[in-house]
């Protein structure tokens, strides 16, 4: 990854802002940095009502405006910063790159909305979507969830939610960098959490920051919600594809989920994206690491599209 593109991360990382302390201050940046490079797009804003309150989501379309295929997007930002609007950008250019629908979730943001509020407002629209083939003129087999970063990590607990409720079952995921542990301190057993954070984007420290801000109840730590890594029964999982990035302190703890995955025979497949940050699939479009990042997503829808035909 080049030097201009390395740089653009550690800017908006604003890595000197104490998250604990300023997590609103951070929103309000990273929102500000985002909304000065939105694109044309063509969108559909909804709201999906659960109970007396509306979980708002955001339609993309791909350029042609037809397609039968969707992909279920949750947002990174640590489950404490980042929404619909701050990734605008990058959910038009997924639905340009991959020709599919892309339906994007605001979901609740911790420290106001804790564990379990981020993951169950994730889970219900995924579920509502599944119950609703005929109005999306879709089947099921066609719906992928995808998610970078904490993203990612709410995509792999969606999963294991629907294996566990058997309202329904995605058949594919993307994790993009996923972040599948609880513990990002030195006690963590992953190297590359303890790996100078002096070449990183996402320091440890932040990770664990984001951490204990998103689940304030010490115990739930243990959930496999939080870390689906620590789940005893991985069985019944969607295809999978992880995609992790080089110097990120996450990338053991993905790869590791993958590995375990496998063991509990599901399809997984694995990529490193070398001399990669975290944060790259954030990075505008044209960058050398979006564009191969594109071509391992859609070499993998391909793939399963095959199969199923």
């Amino acid at each position: 990854m080049n030097r201009l593109l390395t740089a653009i991360l550690r800017l908006i990382s604003f890595s000197y802002i104490n998250i604990k302390k300023h997590y609103k201050i951070y929103r309000k940046l990273r929102n500000a940095f985002d909304l000065l490079f939105q694109p044309r797009y063509n969108t559909l804003d909804q709201k999906i009502m659960l109970e007396d309150r509306e979980i708002p989501v955001r339609v993309f379309y791909p350029p042609n405006g037809e397609s039968s295929k969707i992909l279920i997007f949750f947002h990174g930002g640590g489950w404490v910063t980042g929404n619909i609007d701050s990734y605008t950008r990058v959910c038009a250019n997924m639905a340009e790159q991959t020709k599919h629908i892309v339906i994007s979730v605001d979901y609740r943001l911790a420290p106001e909305y804790p564990f379990p509020a981020g993951i169950e407002d994730c889970y219900y629209v995924t579920k509502e979507i599944f119950m609703n083939m005929d109005l999306l003129g879709c089947c099921q087999e066609n719906i992928t969830l995808i998610g970078d970063s904490a993203g990612g990590n709410l995509a792999a607990a969606v999963s294991l939610m629907a294996r566990d409720r058997g309202q329904f079952i995605p058949c594919k995921q993307i994790l993009i960098y996923p972040a599948t542990y609880n513990d990002h301190s030195e006690k963590s057993p992953f190297p590359s959490v303890n790996e100078s954070d002096a070449d990183r984007i996402l320091t440890s420290k932040r990770v664990q920051d984001y951490m204990d801000l998103y689940v304030q109840n010490e115990k739930d730590k243990s959930s496999p919600y939080v870390a689906p890594i620590l789940a005893h029964d991985l069985s019944n999982q969607p295809q999978t594809l992880i995609i992790t990035a080089e110097y990120d302190s996450l990338r053991d703890e993905g790869e590791a989920y993958g590995m375990k995955l496998k063991q509990f025979a599901n399809d997984v497949r694995v990529y490193r994206m070398s001399k990669s940050y975290h944060g790259f699939f954030t990075l505008p479009k044209r960058s050398l690491a979006v564009i191969r990042c594109y071509e391992i997503i859609n070499d993998f829808l391909r793939d399963n599209e095959n199969s199923e035909g």
